[in-house]
């Protein structure tokens, strides 16, 4: 029903008006008496093999949805009655900003893809806190955090330690976003002493709380095995709980889509089917080559159950979806969970 007559349907307009109907859709839908309820009874699985324990939080169910969908944090009380596991908000940054200019958000259909340059539009922390206090659901949150664009380089570290402390509280995780591709500069924070001077910084203040929440970096698909060796380092040296792997990527290669359609979108992100492979690679090399040594969120191109399989596979702990939930639609935490079911027994 969905990919045969909803998908079409919202697929003639601009991604980004839709992403903006569905929300406020899903908003008035889910206010309705009963409405949750019934979504959850269709779309969610309660068993308690599908329990995860991961950095000292326990997951209903070990399926999530990638920072990036609830950019605002206005969607995960319905996110919630969807059948996912956790939701990852943001990303988050100290203070408002509009994002790039518009188009920029783009549909590969030929390659379940997306091209994002987004550039951290959000609301800012102040009014994120605000939204998290209606919170109606036990749902692991995870926060996924940035630096403004305006903010330079060297001063970034006060943007993530802004970030870490506003939400400290209303978060379950945190998430150090330092490889987006959609905001100028900001990958150079990906640099080992950069990278490790922002991460100990957040530890330091994370070990100052009575109890301590996780701390995970988000990793680009586009680094090589030396620099993917620095991340195991850095895991290693600033003891953060884990990765999440991998943001959006940079790469073109071997798209379906016509030359000129990809040449007059841009720059930004690539992310859905074309980033699975990549993903489930860079997912068995952390693991691997650190030993299994800190846990993984496996994120990019999840599509379908094996493609989230092949991925806990790699070594990945939980895995989270954005673009093929767009694609797929509401019931793709479903299909994942209930394959999972049938390939632990």
């Amino acid at each position: 029903m969905y990919k045969s007559v909803l998908r079409p349907l919202l697929f003639q307009f601009s991604p980004e008006q839709i992403h903006h109907v569905v929300v406020h859709g899903l908003k008035a839908g889910f206010a309705l008496p009963g409405m949750a309820a019934m979504a959850k009874s269709m779309t969610a699985i309660e068993d308690l093999r599908l329990e995860r324990e991961v950095f000292g939080l326990k997951f209903k169910n070990p399926v999530g949805v990638a920072a990036g969908f609830d950019k605002q944090a206005v969607m995960y009380n319905q996110l919630a009655s969807l059948g996912f596991g956790f939701v990852e908000i943001g990303t988050i940054t100290p203070k408002p900003q509009p994002g790039n200019p518009k188009p920029r958000l783009f549909r590969l259909p030929t390659d379940r893809a997306l091209i994002n340059r987004m550039g951290f539009n959000n609301i800012g922390v102040a009014a994120a806190v605000h939204n998290l206090k209606n919170r109606k659901t036990d749902i692991i949150i995870g926060g996924n955090i940035g630096k403004n664009t305006a903010t330079p380089n060297h001063k970034a570290i006060n943007d993530y330690v802004t970030c870490f402390e506003e939400l400290f509280d209303y978060v379950d995780y945190f998430v150090v976003n330092v490889s987006c591709p959609n905001i100028t500069d900001l990958r150079e924070l990906q640099d080992q002493e950069k990278l490790t001077q922002i991460l100990l910084r957040l530890q330091e203040l994370n070990f100052d709380q009575p109890l301590q929440k996780p701390v995970l970096l988000k990793v680009s698909p586009d680094l090589n095995e030396q620099q993917l060796d620095e991340v195991i380092d850095i895991v290693r040296q600033t003891k953060i709980d884990g990765v999440v792997a991998v943001n959006t990527t940079i790469a073109r290669n071997d798209l379906l889509s016509p030359a000129h359609k990809i040449a007059a979108i841009g720059n930004g992100g690539l992310s859905g089917r074309p980033l699975c492979d990549r993903a489930t690679e860079v997912i068995r090399y952390l693991t691997e080559k650190s030993g299994h040594a800190f846990p993984i969120i496996g994120v990019g191109g999840i599509f379908t159950p094996q493609d989230a399989i092949d991925k806990l596979q790699a070594g990945a702990s939980l895995v989270q979806v954005y673009t093929g939930f767009i694609y797929e639609g509401p019931f793709i935490a479903r299909k994942i969970n209930k394959a999972l079911l049938d390939y632990q027994s």
